[in-house]
């Protein structure tokens, strides 16, 4: 058992993304950060978790503008809504940090200014695959199928002037430190994945700047540069705390570095390992203690889907179970390494074998007992058997397992340990059939010790749940009139005061759920919340697409039927020499090659012709443009700021195929 230990723990999530609302795979972190902190607590130690928005970078300045707002507003809305989640949630966090925060500005702008002028940034220009929804640029050779290898998404070429990080200045140092650390990246499966596909083959210098917007932490010697997203948001770990980069660090920052766990996605591993560490190194600063990348939690049907109505958020499913039932479902379903599974059928299975049956049924069936046998007192009378050694040995082998499991952040096999308690007490009650003690006058003292057993082991197994469902364990305390054993206290059983008395009216804990029910309300949630989404996509396509020309004079079918359209593939083209606007393209209609020229060049280079299927006109008088003959035309549209499109056929078609 870990002893007391007054000395403080500093614990912090990724800071969330202000881009949108979180789902429940986002919210998983922050109630997993919570269970761990408020373990640490229980262990003794002084806490302090730090969580927060992470509010710059052109995802957000797209947004806004999207929005009609500015960025600041858009994130002030975003902001306010994840900390509202997160609070719904009941997390006990210590320090909630944006990074629209002044005193976290200034600091960024500091620490850029300290690594350039001690040489570790340098100006350059950067010309890469960028991804804008990860904010990052990419080389061919990372990208996976040709789209970023973190979200999946395009990615588009980009070049433009920037600072940049020498990264492998500092690569060895680091790798040494892994080396050494084995602590340091969990799971080892992370740390393995970034040393052989990152660290060893040699690392190239990092994008530290952007020009192309403007959303985020001027560089303050060279303003028309903002800091790049990644060393905007990470120094919130230490700028939340104090850091002071050119003066006296406060006493907390001191206090509380290094951090001793960085929570965070498996996703964002590589700039918590890599990038971090890195940077937190040229500073002279030391490393955090420990990073671990937590798995995903995925929709068990499919991925989640705007369109689909099917993206799960955590306030729609505390509106069907309630904060707790919801907290413990995605701390017990997630593993330690793996991917978990979220899915509405198996929330309702959990909600009723779990919490309503195992918990909830246990704690009302032990207090209705002692009620009904000896009006609410509960009396240890020594009458003891062998299957009572059997319950407190299982009750105190689970406090130590449940101890080793949060030491090595196994939270779901904690929870697991925990529940073996409750599951233990059930099979109590089978064993020892109160009922039937309590039709012989001779048994009460041993019924008396049967009860009292239950209520003692039912209070260490509340005691336990105060770091993962804490409400529950407030209530099921208060249903036994039992004060929150420290960990020290669940070493011992039988610390109930015998004459204690439970509640006279115990409380129905969790109500057991119909999954027909349920699935019918979801399906019909779903399909509000789709048609929601289509209504939203398609007013937005009509107010950024529809354009109204002035109408020509009407005409009839015969004048339509004298034009005739064919589809033409392209087999070479070249520009129009000492013309800005002409193309001149070979184009195939059937059996015929027809030279056609268009006026296009400001929209598509000779290389990007060839090949494509185009709409043609065939039977249009011939005229000679720019001294070349042309023998038809090349269909466009053309929106409101005269970009060009060509008309495409939506399916491959053969050369010479008929419009009509």
């Amino acid at each position: 058992m870990t002893e007391k230990i007054k000395k403080p723990y500093y614990i912090t999530t990724a800071i969330a993304y202000t881009s949108g609302k979180p789902h429940i795979g986002n919210t998983y972190e922050a109630v997993l950060a919570d269970a761990i902190a408020r373990y640490k607590r229980e262990q003794g130690y002084d806490v302090f978790f730090q969580t927060g928005t992470d509010e710059h970078g052109q995802k957000i300045e797209l947004k806004a503008q999207d929005a009609g707002v500015t960025p600041k507003e858009f994130v002030d809305g975003v902001s306010t809504q994840i900390r509202g989640i997160w609070d719904m949630m009941n997390t006990s966090y210590d320090k909630f940090i944006r990074t629209t925060d002044d005193y976290h500005e200034a600091q960024v702008q500091k620490i850029f200014k300290k690594l350039y002028d001690q040489g570790d940034i340098y100006k350059g220009y950067y010309e890469g695959l960028y991804c804008t929804p990860c904010e990052a640029f990419f080389t061919e050779s990372q990208l996976v199928d040709g789209k970023c290898p973190d979200c999946g998404r395009e990615v588009q070429p980009a070049r433009e002037e920037a600072y940049f990080f020498k990264m492998s200045k500092y690569a060895q140092r680091l790798i040494d430190h892994i080396n050494q650390h084995p602590e340091f990246i969990q799971p080892v499966s992370r740390k393995n994945e970034m040393m052989n596909n990152f660290l060893l083959p040699g690392l190239q210098d990092l994008c530290v700047s952007r020009t192309s917007f403007t959303w985020g932490v001027p560089v303050s010697f060279d303003p028309k540069h903002v800091t790049y997203v990644w060393l905007d948001a990470l120094t919130n770990y230490i700028t939340g705390i104090g850091y002071q980069c050119d003066g006296e660090s406060s006493g907390q920052f001191h206090k509380l570095w290094p951090a001793d766990l960085h929570l965070i996605g498996k996703d964002i591993i590589r700039f918590h390992t890599i990038y971090w560490p890195i940077f937190l190194m040229a500073l002279d600063l030391p490393l955090p203690k420990q990073v671990f990348g937590h798995p995903w939690l995925l929709q068990g049907d499919g991925k989640m889907s705007k369109s689909k109505g099917n993206v799960l958020y955590a306030d729609t499913l505390v509106d069907f179970f309630g904060v707790d039932a919801v907290r413990y479902f995605v701390l017990h379903e997630m593993p330690f390494d793996n991917d978990g599974i979220i899915s509405w059928e198996l929330m309702v299975e959990r909600l009723n074998s779990d919490l309503a049956n195992i918990l909830g049924n246990l704690v009302n069936r032990t207090i209705s007992m002692t009620n009904k046998y000896f009006g609410g007192e509960v009396k240890a009378t020594g009458a003891r058997e062998e299957v009572d050694e059997d319950l407190k040995a299982t009750v105190l082998e689970a406090v130590k397992k449940v101890d080793a499991k949060m030491n090595q952040l196994r939270v779901a096999d904690a929870i697991t340990e925990t529940f073996g308690i409750f599951r233990r007490c059930n099979k109590y009650i089978d064993e020892t059939m109160p009922w039937s003690l309590a039709k012989d006058e001779a048994k009460q003292d041993r019924l008396a010790e049967v009860l009292y057993n239950l209520v003692e082991a039912i209070t260490i197994g509340a005691s336990l749940l105060v770091s993962f469902m804490p409400d529950t364990s407030g209530k099921i305390l208060a249903q036994l009139n039992a004060e929150k054993r420290g960990l020290d206290q669940m070493e011992t059983f039988g610390l109930y005061p015998s004459g204690g008395k439970v509640t006279d009216k115990p409380e129905i804990l969790f109500a057991r759920m119909d999954v027909k029910e349920v699935m019918e309300k979801v399906e019909t949630m779903q399909a509000e919340t789709a048609k929601e989404s289509e209504t939203e996509a398609a007013k937005e396509n009509v107010s950024e697409t529809v354009i109204d020309l002035e109408a020509k004079p009407e005409i009839t079918y015969e004048d339509f039927a004298k034009l005739q359209f064919q589809v033409g593939e392209i087999i070479s083209c070249e520009a129009v020499k000492k013309s800005k606007k002409l193309l001149c393209s070979q184009v195939k209609v059937g059996s015929q090659i027809r030279q056609i020229v268009s006026g296009i060049k400001a929209h598509y280079t000779p290389e990007e012709m060839v090949g494509k299927k185009v709409m043609v006109v065939t039977n249009l008088k011939p005229a000679t443009l720019a001294g070349i003959l042309s023998e038809g035309m090349i269909l466009c549209a053309e929106d409101a700021e005269g970009n060009l499109a060509i008309m495409k056929p939506e399916k491959d078609m053969p050369a010479g195929a008929e419009i009509c």
